[in-house]
């Protein structure tokens, strides 16, 4: 039986819900699309399984995607929509608005290249100088995550980010080994349940690893 410990925060980190740049496979980082129809109900859907739990406080990252997701999970939960661009996915610099494809043609043989790192060095590899490395991104983000951690001990937080983020934070924290999840591994909507008291991270769940 799992001991409840006060000093715990309890984390709902949730991806946003399908945007029409993901269906037209356009490379988004820290720029932004609204939500698809179906990319609402895929929210609402997920809504509807927290509909249950007691959040303390509601935290997203900027960007209008995460937003308009943590509006409808909200339902009528009288709480702010803190936002923080620690929160956000990978920045992608120049490629952000490009499409997907054209973005991975143009970068493959550095891909092919990074195999033969060590898993050090693939995680502080810059693809150039505006696209955050791996271990910047999981950086921010956990030091986002600590930091709600610490400020809502004993209490429960939804956190809305994106894939890139969430599938970094899984490898990082070990439910899966690095280069396990790749792109689009984690679904729109999906979600963990993670504890911590700050400094130690706990996976209680996932929701939404989809590797074909």
């Amino acid at each position: 039986m799992e001991l409840k410990n006060n000093n715990y925060c309890t984390l709902y980190i949730v991806r946003h819900g399908e945007t029409t740049w993901n269906i037209e496979h356009i490379v988004q980082g820290h720029h932004d699309s609204p939500l698809t129809e179906a990319g609402v109900e895929q929210v609402k859907k997920t809504a509807d399984e927290l509909k249950g739990v007691k959040f303390d406080a509601i935290f997203a990252s900027d960007s209008g995607r995460t937003q308009r997701t943590a509006e409808i999970i909200r339902l009528d939960r009288q709480l702010a929509i803190n936002t923080s661009e620690a929160l956000r996915e990978r920045t992608f610099g120049s490629w952000e608005g490009k499409l997907g494809k054209d973005y991975r043609v143009n970068f493959q043989n550095v891909f092919d290249s990074l195999q033969k790192l060590s898993v050090e060095e693939q995680k502080n590899y810059k693809l150039a100088d505006d696209i955050e490395s791996d271990d910047e991104l999981v950086t921010r983000f956990i030091v986002k995550l600590r930091e709600i951690a610490v400020a809502y001990p004993g209490k429960t937080v939804l956190v809305v980010s994106h894939g890139g983020p969430i599938r970094n934070f899984l490898m990082h924290t070990g439910y899966a080994k690095y280069g396990e999840l790749p792109t689009s591994s984690f679904s729109n909507a999906g979600y963990i349940k993670v504890t911590s008291d700050g400094i130690e991270f706990n996976i209680r769940e996932v929701k939404g690893i989809n590797i074909n």
